[in-house]
């Protein structure tokens, strides 16, 4: 939703329904993650997707439907890899996609909602996608860290769902949740799709160079925020760095231990050192290995570099199992040699990092392309497997 929330939001501000199609679960090798949205505006208008093109037709079709009638729907789409073209998932991968009215009637909490995520300020959308009471499906939760706002249909379920939720919303991550049909957390019957809206992870650079000036671009592309750090007043400047968000002028160390201090830093973020002189560096890196573990943390320099830093970093007292965290020299070999291509060898390591990729050659690999994603904490549902062909389900696929 956060990507089309501009949209979004200027349909709900007319008064009118739309229709808003989200993917709340994905299977095998499914072209979007879930969180993806398409809307259909009043007018038709189409904008964002579900499926890279594969069954967005279809899909247009069920979010004008239910703008016009209200009634929300829980729909499969999957195919089998040997007439994949047939139905339209080309890739083989199965899809459950919710779709829902949007209007100041369906969704009275969206404004809040869209206030929270301009302000940067971690806010959660738990949302019915399957209950026995059709009534009951399509309702809303937003959950803060400071409370919640909404009604899933009983104050039972309510407060489970806000208790449940808190850990999700603190890591960024959707999911689904299975409850019985009164907020039972042993039970079934009800599942709730949960959708983070947090603020942008940080990519730190540290190391006013031109090869942070491309790694600041690339990061800005891959949704971070983005901090250039460095102690040299004429090289960190914000003309030279137009990727970026902010530009510190401080000591490395100094500013990353302030920020951990303040709690600016967290499991999601990505520290890249490229600073290579061990006077910056190595207290660096020092506080960073004794701070909470990172998404990612590398450090540029040659071989050579990288040892000594190494040999520093464990006269210092940095005990080997904390220096297995630390990457470096960063990056994936790709046999990069400009800026901009050293920068995308840098993200690629950090994707692959972040969802365990091998950064082999994909056909090479012989297993899926897209393995299944490292399960949220809390009670989430488990991944329903199936090739079977698309099906509509009214409030319920099984």
């Amino acid at each position: 939703m956060r990507d089309n929330l501009s949209a979004i939001m200027a349909s709900w501000h007319t008064g009118e329904s739309a229709g808003l199609a989200t993917v709340v679960n994905t299977f095998d090798s499914a072209p979007l993650p879930v969180g993806s949205t398409m809307l259909v505006t009043a007018d038709g208008q189409a904008i964002g997707s579900v499926s890279g093109g594969c069954v967005e037709g279809a899909v247009y079709e069920l979010a004008t439907q239910v703008a016009l009638d209200g009634h929300p729907l829980l729909v499969r789409y999957g195919v089998s890899d040997d007439d994949a073209f047939a139905v339209g998932l080309s890739c083989g991968g199965t899809i459950d996609i919710f779709v829902e009215p949007v209007s100041p009637t369906a969704y009275p909490n969206m404004d809040s909602v869209q206030a929270d995520i301009r302000a940067g300020r971690p806010v959660g959308v738990a949302t019915v996608i399957e209950h026995p009471d059709p009534a009951r499906v399509g309702r809303h939760l937003v959950v803060r860290d400071d409370g919640s706002t909404g009604d899933l249909g009983s104050l039972r379920t309510n407060q489970a769902v806000a208790d449940d939720t808190l850990g999700l919303l603190a890591a960024g991550r959707n999911g689904i949740l299975t409850y019985g049909p009164d907020g039972q957390r042993l039970g079934e019957g009800m599942r709730i799709f949960f959708a983070s809206f947090t603020p942008k992870p940080r990519l730190l650079v540290f190391g006013a160079i031109e090869f942070a000036a491309a790694l600041a671009r690339a990061g800005s592309f891959l949704g971070y925020r983005v901090t250039v750090c460095d102690a040299r007043a004429v090289f960190a400047t914000p003309a030279r760095f137009p990727g970026a968000d902010e530009v510190v002028v401080a000591w490395p160390h100094r500013y990353l231990a302030e920020q951990l201090a303040a709690g600016r830093v967290d499991e999601r973020t990505v520290v890249c050192v490229l600073t290579h002189d061990p006077k910056f560096d190595v207290p660096l890196i020092e506080v960073a290995l004794r701070g909470p573990p990172l998404a990612y943390l590398g450090a540029m320099g040659s071989r050579r570099t990288h040892d000594d830093r190494i040999r520093r970093l464990r006269e210092a007292g940095v005990a080997d199992t904390d220096l297995a965290r630390l990457h470096g020299p960063l990056g994936l070999d790709l046999g990069a040699r400009t800026p901009e291509e050293t920068a995308v060898s840098i993200v690629a390591e950090i994707i692959a990092q972040r969802w365990g990729g091998t950064g082999e050659p994909l056909g090479n690999l012989q297993r899926r392309i897209h393995p299944d994603p490292v399960p949220a904490a809390g009670r989430l549902s488990g991944p329903e497997a199936t090739d079977a062909a698309a099906t509509t389900h009214p409030s319920r696929v099984r």
